[in-house]
């Protein structure tokens, strides 16, 4: 298993800044991609958008970028227009690249001053293979973290995650999630907090108890979950949509608190094949994929810039 790669026209990349503690990612669907994406955050950062609304006259996109670096890692989208529009991909004669991207905040984390730019996103797509997805403290999960309701200090390390659900059919439904919650990540097979927010001696917190209690510091927009959702089943910009809608499932299984004002939530859906099932099957599989991306997000993530981690 690879992850979001084992979707034939799909390729991932990254690049690192691990003196500045900030990266970015860049998903490519070369040849186009139907897509579709809901947002269910309330401080989310994005460009191009609009591409994925069944109103808009696109019918693909090539590419996706997720960034660290708040509203300054938005540039890193540049630089994967430049690379592709330099191998003539895109629409009209120009060609235009379509590309749409979203950003965590990670300044907190982060060197003062560092944040993803065009280089940087042009260096992950020049990097972008269709071997399996490298997880962990990379990429744009580079400056993640979970489990903010009590500040950095009490926070854990995470990162990207990546997982593949195969249907019966042999359709396949793969998510990538890079998790900077600030709420904890739960394994839902066990109910318990596996990443989080932990008191001065080291056990978790609890941020859902913490939030009802009203006793943890006041939420600030610094926080968000990013997840893509790749099938090689044909899909319409609607049911795009609609996967995306269903996949978000996934990330209320193992987040808690999730979708909160402080969280920039979103879910991207492509489709790239001619596979056959129903949007229902699809929808199961695809909150399978999200949940085990996330797990394996902050399972993967060492310690690093003093925030500890699972991963030993």
């Amino acid at each position: 298993m690879k992850g979001l790669t084992d979707i034939p026209g799909i390729l991932v990349g990254h690049a690192s800044d691990y003196d500045g503690l900030t990266g970015c990612t860049v998903i490519l669907c070369e040849r186009g991609a139907v897509a579709g994406g809901e947002i269910r955050g309330f401080a989310t950062g994005t460009a191009e958008w609009d591409l994925l609304s069944p109103q808009h006259v696109t019918e693909k996109i090539h590419a996706v970028v997720f960034a660290g670096g708040s509203a300054f890692g938005l540039e890193a989208a540049a630089g994967v227009r430049r690379f592709l529009a330099h191998k003539g991909i895109g629409v009209t004669n120009v060609p235009v690249p379509l590309v749409v991207s979203a950003i965590l905040y990670d300044l907190a984390f982060a060197k003062a001053g560092a944040h993803p730019t065009r280089e940087m996103g042009e260096a992950a797509a020049a990097a972008a293979t269709d071997k399996a997805v490298v997880e962990g403290a990379i990429g744009a999960g580079t400056g993640a973290t979970v489990g903010k309701v009590l500040g950095m200090k009490s926070a854990m390390k995470s990162g990207i995650g990546s997982w593949t659900v195969t249907l019966d059919s042999g359709v396949m439904v793969s998510a990538l999630a890079v998790v900077n919650a600030v709420g904890d990540v739960i394994d839902p097979s066990t109910s318990k907090i596996i990443a989080g927010a932990r008191n001065a001696n080291g056990e978790f917190a609890n941020s859902a108890r913490i939030v009802k209690s009203g006793s943890g510091q006041t939420l600030v927009h610094q926080n968000t979950t990013l997840i893509v959702v790749a099938t090689n089943a044909a899909l319409t910009k609607v049911d795009a949509n609609r996967l995306a809608h269903v996949a978000q499932l996934g990330m209320a299984r193992t987040i808690n608190p999730v979708n909160t004002t402080s969280d920039g939530d979103l879910v991207i859906a492509l489709s790239i094949g001619t596979g056959k099932a129903s949007i229902d099957a699809l929808g199961v599989a695809a909150s399978e994929a999200v949940a085990e991306s996330i797990l394996r997000a902050v399972r993967l993530a060492p310690t690093l810039g003093g925030v500890p981690g699972l991963k030993k």
